[in-house]
């Protein structure tokens, strides 16, 4: 059990350890039963603009992240967290408007901040990581969504970097933001109950969704699969029977009998089920809903 600063917004992040863990050679074997450590990051107890990042199980507060004195801003409202290896990467979003990246070279040492901008003039809301893993998106309170670069994975080691581009949506108070697993398109959930969806490459508006009639929070993509080719569904399946010959010796025999046509359609459905496009869709209403698109 953790304690946490529950007086703000912010949702906690969390990613596996790619920290080695050392383990006693009699225990090699029983560590592999177990799942890697996880690390999660949340506000700060004491001061709502820093970051604590714990690892579970052991419950131990491995890094902190002081909030910056000489920028205002506010409270955490957003984080991501990843880890390669002994590198920490932490990207926040702030009351403010303000988002920033922070990298740890080794355990133990200071986070240093690679990457600071404000493109927001309200509060971030939500954020996403490219699965490229070379840039990150923010949506705010405002009618902005900005693409900002991931200075750790391109090596820039320097703060002067702008965001790649900042879009005025027109559409305010846009959350929830996910990125599909194949990197080309990006969903949000409106305070106006509509879900939008845009391009990552040129961050224009593809689609509007409507349904939900009072505010949209939340939204996910179904994870992309190849698909597979329609001969892949059995059509028929072999069965060995065996035949009597001369009522003294037994050859077996395999014989082909097509499977029901209830267990073939069933087997389409699912087939097909699992490679749509799902986006899902959380609204103030309580519902959910389920959207095929591209």
């Amino acid at each position: 059990m953790l304690t946490v600063n529950t007086l703000n917004f912010c949702s906690f992040a969390m990613c596996l350890d790619g920290m080695p863990q050392p383990h006693p050679l009699h225990m090699a074997i029983e560590a592999r039963k177990h799942p890697p450590p996880i690390l999660i990051a949340v506000p700060n107890t004491i001061d709502s603009g820093g970051i604590d990042i714990y690892q579970l199980p052991s419950e131990s507060r491995v890094a902190v992240i002081h909030a910056d004195r000489n920028v205002t801003t506010g409270m955490v409202m957003a984080m991501n967290i990843q880890a390669e290896s002994t590198r920490l990467q932490v990207v926040a979003g702030y009351e403010s408007g303000h988002t920033m990246v922070f990298v740890q070279g080794d355990p133990g040492a200071q986070f240093q901040r690679l990457y600071s901008a404000q493109p927001h003039s309200h509060p971030i809301l939500s954020m996403a990581i490219l699965p490229s893993r070379d840039f990150y998106l923010t949506s705010s309170a405002d009618a902005v969504i900005a693409k900002h670069p991931l200075p750790a994975v391109q090596g820039v080691w320097k703060t002067e970097l702008k965001p790649f581009k900042v879009v005025q949506t027109k559409h305010s108070g846009q959350q929830g933001l996910q990125v599909r697993s194949d990197g080309k398109i990006f969903a949000t959930a409106g305070w106006d109950a509509r879900v939008r969806v845009y391009s990552v490459k040129t961050m224009k508006e593809l689609a509007v969704l409507k349904w939900h009639k009072v505010g949209c929070y939340a939204t996910a993509f179904a994870e992309m699969e190849p698909r597979e080719p329609p001969s892949s569904v059995k059509t028929e399946e072999s069965v060995p029977i065996k035949e009597e010959d001369d009522a003294e010796s037994h050859n077996d025999k395999t014989i082909a009998r097509p499977i029901s046509s209830v267990c073939t359609v069933q087997q389409r459905r699912d087939a097909k089920a699992q490679a749509t496009h799902w986006l899902a869709a959380g609204s103030k209403d309580g519902k959910v809903s389920l959207w095929d698109i591209y």
